[in-house]
């Protein structure tokens, strides 16, 4: 499988002035929401990285996730939960690191998209940054000593920097003239006065505590091959280095392994005071390239290596003598040593799709349990490498090994959620269909307690939209080999219409999407389907394309895949790329368009918007406030007013000139005549209103988490932030049509979460 994450990249705007006025008025916020959201779904999906194992607790990991989740078990990887969005926010480099105080950590924060050095000292529950950051909020690794909570190695891309007290204070110990590659950080092992650091540009040495550091004359790795990855151990006074190299073209500051791991090179063993590295790859295959290695730090015979082999599958390795010879020890072939969840060999997806390793740790002081992170799932082993268990479904659920992994079984998901889900739809009061990323889809014949790929006909990376239909009570779905459109890294014309392998379709299924089928291919991304009413052979869709892209209509959606399509006229300014389609009960059209980045240098064009039309969409009115001209999302008509003439649509803040500080929610009542911004969030996602209670509203934002307003309905309604709901980009709320009760929220990157409200109290403002 190719490498398909879904991050989200772009400046950091700070929240208005009002939102944060609103935030310390409401500090303490006891409002009628649900005071826990339990994670479901099928668990896994998306990428992990920096396993992390604490040397106090056996039973304590954490992994990182490139959405942001920062993961965290304490049974083994029988549970996960996430630390709050407001504590921390996580990307690939972000390996926790432990320390001789089980109270003190340290993790980079990637809060504002690039990683400040930050320190807990209640053993993870609260983060704060540290009082120096040599890196300005650009580091790029970060290490401690394990046996000295003091000791702090920092680096950015050319630059390495170490701290003796704490993060206090930080000295500059080395800096590269490579300004091209920078300086990759491989690994460091700390012994007392001895530091070792792998770098891309040699091995640097102290023998002084830190106090000073000088690149080792040792030799023996070529100047055509650099160290990606970097490990030591000590045992009875002895110091063993172990390192794998890759082309020397293929090691920089912050590289992405999974775009470089074939370029590996060879695996390295250094008995410290020896003058070379000596190269030790006896047992590793031809086509196999190992990436990460890790060792217990009190072992200097048991070594582990892991990365991937031609055919995209997982690899690791282990050494009982110090890396002279290797054996194989995750057996894949049929699952041989592995209690796997839903992936899997001939599973509902193959290893394939978790492909080569992204992070690998040994345990720092017990050389039998390790853990491996990939493109979709965390894997560990606690026997050596004996037997591998999955750690992202409910372990009654897991599958035995040496067999098949079974398709289309339920399975519970146990926190682990890391890719994103787009949407939800009840058939009933039992069966379920949730949209995804990268995962497609998936359904629950329970309630959403459980969840199977228990379906056929959908098959491409995304499901944007499903919904049923009034009156044949068929479900029809928005499908694209596309993700994450209109989020910050897919705006532009070439990320969406030069995509490879380009496709959309809109599907049907008769049997609660137990099969879908087609109903239109349209050979570009589909995000948005829309029936009418008054018409059951009616459709409307969004297909996605600078110059082909629009609003699509179908009137003989009972032909199914003989369907015919006609496109409507396109609205003023727009440049195809629309978004939500509404149609009124009086037949009005109403719709949006979202976000699009065009020109040298980039920046966004002024196509985006709100726009009715009266007769059938040959002709459109622009009905946009000014602020949505750049970057809007989605649609919501109040369903409390009769006259379908209340909206409120959500707004993202754009980058770079005119399109700054329009983020928000937006209402009018008469129909986008006039509008008036009544949230001044920095970007919102939707929001929803209580089917129930008229007065009552949850919005989304991508940074800022769940809001919530118990009087959106006044001229100046307060909008608190849901301090329960721990993920900072959730995208759409649901109410579960059969019990208004129970509330949905799906994300950008943690899947899915519930909330309850029959434990909620009565809103209370702070005075």
């Amino acid at each position: 499988m190719a490498f398909d994450s879904h991050e989200t990249i772009r400046p950091t705007h700070p929240c208005t002035i009002s939102m944060m006025l609103c935030l310390i008025l409401t500090a303490t916020f006891f409002a009628a929401t649900p005071t826990q959201w339990i994670s479901r779904g099928i668990g896994g999906g998306g990428a992990l990285f920096s396993p992390s194992f604490s040397p106090h607790n056996p039973n304590e990991l954490y992994v990182a996730c490139d959405m942001s989740g920062l993961y965290r078990t304490t049974d083994l990887g029988l549970s996960w939960s996430l630390v709050d969005f407001k504590q921390m926010q996580v990307d690939r480099p972000s390996r926790v690191q432990f320390t001789n105080d089980p109270s003190i950590l340290y993790c980079l924060n990637f809060k504002g998209d690039s990683g400040v050095p930050y320190k807990s000292m209640d053993g993870g529950l609260t983060w704060n940054p540290l009082s120096s950051d040599p890196t300005d909020h650009d580091a790029f690794s970060l290490a401690v000593d394990s046996g000295n909570l003091n000791r702090i190695v920092i680096s950015d891309f050319t630059r390495v920097y170490f701290s003796n007290d704490g993060g206090a204070s930080f000295a500059k110990k080395y800096e590269t003239a490579d300004n091209n590659s920078g300086c990759h950080l491989a690994g460091i092992f700390f012994d007392g006065d001895n530091i070792y650091i792998g770098t891309s540009q040699g091995l640097l040495v102290s023998a002084d505590g830190g106090r000073n550091f000088a690149v080792s004359p040792v030799t023996g790795i070529p100047s055509s091959q650099k160290m990606f990855s970097f490990a030591g151990a000590k045992q009875d006074e002895k110091v063993r280095l172990f390192a794998v190299t890759l082309d020397a073209g293929s090691v920089y500051a912050r590289v992405n392994i999974e775009s470089e791991y074939t370029n590996y090179k060879s695996i390295y063993v250094l008995d410290w005071g020896q003058s070379n590295w000596t190269q030790k790859t006896s047992g590793i295959a031809a086509t196999h390239y190992p990436s990460f290695v890790s060792a217990a730090e009190n072992n200097i015979s048991t070594v582990y290596v892991a990365g991937g082999d031609d055919n995209e599958l997982p690899i690791i390795y282990k050494s009982t003598d110090g890396g002279t010879s290797w054996r194989s020890v995750l057996l894949t072939a049929n699952n041989q040593n592995v209690f796997t969840g839903w992936a899997g060999y001939r599973g509902d997806r193959d290893w394939s799709y978790g492909g080569a390793a992204l992070g690998f740790a040994v345990a720092p002081n017990d050389a039998n349990k390790f853990a491996y992170t990939d493109l979709g799932f965390a894997h560990l082993s606690s026997d050596g490498g004996a037997t591998w268990k999955q750690t992202y479904v409910n372990s009654a659920d897991q599958n035995p090994p040496n067999a098949p992994t079974p398709k289309g079984k339920s399975y519970h998901g146990i926190g682990l959620e890391n890719t994103s889900c787009w949407w939800l739809t009840w058939s009933d009061s039992n069966n379920l269909f949730a949209a995804f990323t990268d995962i497609r889809g998936i359904r629950s014949a329970d309630s959403g307690i459980s969840w199977s790929f228990n379906y056929t006909g959908h098959n491409l990376n995304t499901m944007y939209q499903s919904i049923q239909h009034p009156t044949n009570g068929f479900l029809y779905a928005a499908t694209s080999s596309v993700h994450d459109m209109y989020q910050s890294t897919y705006l532009t014309d070439a990320r969406i219409d030069g995509a490879r392998n380009r496709a959309g379709r809109v599907l049907f299924s008769t049997d609660q999407g137990a099969a879908w089928q087609l109903l239109h291919d349209f050979g570009m991304p589909v995000i948005w389907v829309a029936p009418d009413s008054s018409n059951p052979n009616r459709l409307y869709a969004s297909a996605i394309h600078s110059s082909l892209g629009g609003i699509f209509v179908s009137d003989d959606i009972q032909r199914g895949a003989a369907s015919s399509w006609r496109k409507l006229a396109n609205p003023p300014r727009t440049e195809g790329h629309p978004f939500n389609i509404v149609l009124l009960n009086d037949g009005t059209l109403a719709c949006t368009y979202s976000g699009r980045r065009a020109g040298s240098p980039l920046a966004f064009t002024s196509s985006s918007g709100v726009f009715t039309s009266t007769d059938g969409g040959n002709t459109w009115m622009d009905r946009s406030d000014p602020g949505m001209r750049y970057w809007t999302k989605d649609l919501i008509v109040d369903a409390h007013d009769p006259t379908q003439s209340t909206w409120y649509v959500s707004v993202f803040n754009g980058w770079g000139g005119p399109p700054n500080n329009l983020g928000g929610l937006y209402r009018t009542t008469n129909r986008g005549q006039s509008w008036t911004r009544i949230f001044n969030a920095d970007s919102v996602e939707s929001c929803a209103i209580d089917p129930v209670n008229a007065d009552e509203m949850y919005v989304t934002t991508e940074r800022e988490g769940l809001w919530y307003s118990s009087n959106f309905n006044t001229i100046n309604p307060t909008f608190t932030e849901v301090f329960s709901y721990p993920f900072l980009h959730p995208l759409r709320v649901f109410f579960n049509p059969s019990n208004s009760k129970e509330i949905w929220i799906t994300s950008f990157g943690n899947g899915l979460r519930v909330g309850g409200q029959a434990e909620r109290l009565r809103p209370r403002r702070r005075p």
